[in-house]
């Protein structure tokens, strides 16, 4: 079986990175939301999260205006890519990906499991294109999130659309829509008055899905209410992508205005949780809630979405 890295959350393929290029052109803020940027409490000293996590303790960061992207990329913009430009992404170059089981037929052949989480299973054929291997497909989900993207993958897409990956700083307050001390992007209770607000396991993982959120695997970009800033998704659905660096104790950085991980790393940061997050065993969607991934991941519950700085 194949060795899982740091958690079970998304697992780490372990495979040679390549270099994302640089060129792009200007960036359209079109789908786009201008947040005002300034002071505000980052990171969490919830009892209940996770220490080697790093997201305590909470800290003042000050951060400059910038656009970020009201939905994470879809299938339908990630195409929109690959027809300009003939983009390849990893998973397709290297000719599989993670997929969760659940999500395989049960007349499925056998495959290779992660040692510690054998509800990921390494499927030979599964990329973007084909979210679960061969056999599927994304027609009929265009506006769901794309995914089997590497960091690197959504590099070159940022640099294709003249937009860059957030920074975690720029991330969570986006996530956290305006609100200061709370959990979730809409507040402090996980189903306000018995709503669902994101897509995440319900029943008991991993064996049972419930499916009383709607959705089984991912749902639409713009699914759910969006938070304050007018943001779809920022918890639940699939982990994000950040421009960072991962580091548990990335609070110790000197830096507080515009903050950014280390100069290096062997892991990049990862925010928002997905569509498998269960409190039993994963409570990472949370807004404050991170991880880190190497660059080269590709599963089927991580993608990202774009940000850009604001003109001067």
């Amino acid at each position: 079986m194949t060795e899982v890295r740091r958690n079970c959350c998304a697992p780490s393929a372990g495979r040679p990175n390549s270099a994302p290029s640089t060129s792009g052109a200007d960036g359209s803020t079109e789908g786009m939301v201008l947040l005002p940027g300034g002071e505000f409490s980052m990171g969490s000293e919830d009892p209940l999260a996770y220490p080697e996590d790093g997201e305590g303790p909470v800290r003042t960061v000050r951060l400059d205006p910038f656009w970020i992207s009201r939905t994470a990329v879809s299938n339908r913009d990630f195409a929109e890519f690959v027809d300009a430009t003939g983009y390849r992404t990893e998973a397709e170059r290297w000719g599989w990906s993670f997929v969760f089981a659940g999500l395989l037929p049960d007349d499925f052949p056998p495959t290779r499991g992660v040692a510690t989480a054998p509800w990921w299973r390494q499927v030979e054929g599964a990329d973007w294109r084909h979210p679960e291997g061969p056999h599927s497909t994304v027609d009929g989900r265009e506006d769901h999130p794309v995914v089997h993207v590497s960091w690197s993958d959504a590099q070159e897409y940022c640099a294709w659309a003249g937009l860059r990956l957030p920074t975690e700083a720029e991330w969570e307050y986006a996530a956290r829509g305006g609100l200061s001390g709370n959990p979730f992007p809409w507040g402090a209770e996980l189903e306000p008055g018995g709503e669902h607000r994101m897509n995440v396991w319900q029943g008991v993982f991993p064996r049972h899905n419930s499916r009383a959120d709607g959705w089984y695997g991912t749902c639409p970009v713009t699914e759910f209410p969006p938070n304050g800033f007018g943001l779809h998704n920022m918890t639940g659905n699939v982990w994000e992508w950040c421009a960072d660096w991962f580091h548990p104790t990335f609070h110790t950085l000197d830096r507080r205005t515009n903050p950014r991980g280390p100069e290096q790393g062997t892991h990049r940061s990862a925010r928002g949780g997905s569509y498998l997050c269960h409190e039993s065993y994963c409570r990472r969607y949370r807004v404050s809630a991170r991880q880190g991934l190497t660059p080269d991941t590709t599963t089927g519950n991580v993608g990202f979405r774009c940000v850009r700085d604001a003109a001067p």
